[in-house]
């Protein structure tokens, strides 16, 4: 079977794009970079073309508001309506727990734009919603720096390691479209202002964590189950803090971590 996976370099397509790969099918990781531009449209119909699967975990190169809304718009508009002209017989989504309670933000606008776009489509279709990643978390945690300090929601977060949610989209790609959303979760809930503060704690910062229930969110307010998964969700089995334990000691740990949420945020 051939599929195409949009966004197939970043962090979670080029992991899913191996794993496809290993399991005996043709998969084609789609990005600006090999001559695909969900954009311009450029390369699109040659990659759709003899095509069963689309699998788009692209994303946008800008949070900011408008822009993001235009990325998502233009890029998932042109892909429905290459994959509704060439057969595509089941269109696979990557998108966020929380996306339709974090309506404050343009980030999650867009997303959600996205999803209406999808399932207006013609084409079949399956939305993976996931919880934020392991890698996601120095992210999260620096965007709420302020000088030596960090303020940071008490929310709830149930955070997931990416090659989890790699292994929950492969199962979703190789299955039949749900017309539907499903949610893919970790199996542990933290306060999130505790697992920043944790987090630190493990990696050396001493900057200090102050919890503020007003603290924002990528322009979001978060409310107490905004980030976590509902019941029914796919639970997988990785520990967060098994895992930053095993990262820590892996060399050039943090850079790598560092690096790979810088992945997760353009991809």
């Amino acid at each position: 079977m051939k599929i195409v996976v949009i966004g197939g370099t970043g962090l979670i397509g080029s992991k899913l794009v191996n794993k496809l790969r290993q399991a005996g099918h043709e998969v084609l990781a789609a990005s600006p970079n090999s001559g695909v531009n969900t954009i311009t449209g450029e390369g699109l119909a040659e990659a759709l073309t003899g095509a069963q699967v689309v699998v788009d975990v692209a994303n946008s190169p800008s949070f900011e508001a408008a822009e993001v809304l235009k990325f998502f718009e233009t890029s998932t508009r042109n892909l429905l309506a290459a994959g509704e002209r060439l057969g595509i017989k089941h269109h696979v989504a990557l998108s966020v727990v929380g996306t339709d309670r974090l309506q404050d933000s343009g980030y999650f606008r867009a997303k959600l734009a996205q999803e209406k776009l999808i399932k207006a489509s013609s084409i079949p279709y399956t939305i993976l919603h996931s919880t934020q990643f392991f890698e996601f978390i120095n992210r999260i945690a620096e965007s709420t720096a302020d000088g030596k300090s960090l303020r940071v929601s008490d929310a709830m977060i149930q955070p997931i390691l990416s090659d989890d949610v790699v292994a929950a989209l492969a199962d979703i790609t190789l299955g039949a479209p749900l017309n539907g959303t499903v949610e893919v979760a970790g199996p542990d809930r933290f306060h999130l202002d505790d697992l920043v503060r944790r987090t630190l704690k493990a990696t050396g910062d001493n900057r200090a964590v102050i919890t503020d229930k007003n603290a924002g969110y990528f322009g979001a307010l978060l409310q107490e189950e905004s980030l976590t998964a509902s019941a029914g969700a796919r639970i997988a089995a990785t520990r967060y803090f098994d895992w930053l334990s095993y990262s820590a000691a892996q060399p050039g740990a943090q850079k790598a971590t560092s690096a790979a949420a810088a992945s997760a945020a353009r991809h």
